[in-house]
């Protein structure tokens, strides 16, 4: 796991930072996991759901019947979340994938707002939310110190390259720990 830039750990047992990251297609890449629809399954247990972008509104909150018109005034649309059931909690996962400086730059400055908001939209529902960056080796240049430092600052989580498993409450599979 590589947090604040720091430490190492088994790349196997994350989600890998592709450019374009597709949890679902992760998921089911791994033992003992199986995502049919939105349902993510290990070994054979339902243990959390995933949506991306509109289906987050579409399926999710309209199950909730949770209106989102009557939270925000304008929606936002997550790369990827997933609802874990074990620990009730959403997260919200933005993909930051940079090469060149750019727009990006200043997106990573948002999460405080719209971790707020998926908040409150999930307040009602007593869900907890949790706003993770996956972002690329780009944001390792020390220039993006400061920013880094503000999204731990605002109880938001990046990491580099991959998501540990663990940091999502999902099992790992025993094929994949480290001995």
């Amino acid at each position: 796991m590589i947090a604040k830039g720091k430490g190492g750990g088994n790349t196997r047992t994350g989600l890998v930072f592709e450019g374009k990251t597709d949890l679902a297609t992760f998921l089911n890449s791994k033992t003992g996991y199986k995502v049919e629809k939105d349902e993510v399954f290990f070994e054979n247990e339902i243990v959390a759901r995933v949506f991306k972008k509109h289906s987050f509104y579409s399926v999710f909150l309209k199950e909730l019947k949770v209106e989102w018109q009557n939270y925000l005034s304008k929606r936002l649309f997550p790369d990827d979340c997933i609802f874990v059931l074990m620990n009730n909690t959403l997260f919200v996962i933005e993909c930051k994938f940079q090469q060149v400086e750019g727009s990006v730059d200043e997106k990573l400055q948002t999460c405080d707002f719209k971790k707020k908001q998926y908040q409150k939209l999930l307040s009602q529902a007593n869900i907890d939310v949790e706003y993770i960056y996956l972002l690329s080796d780009w944001f390792r240049n020390p220039k993006y110190q400061d920013v880094l430092d503000y999204i731990h600052s605002v109880h938001c989580h990046y990491y580099f390259e991959y998501i540990p498993l663990v940091k999502l409450g999902l099992p790992v599979p025993k094929d994949e720990i480290d001995d």
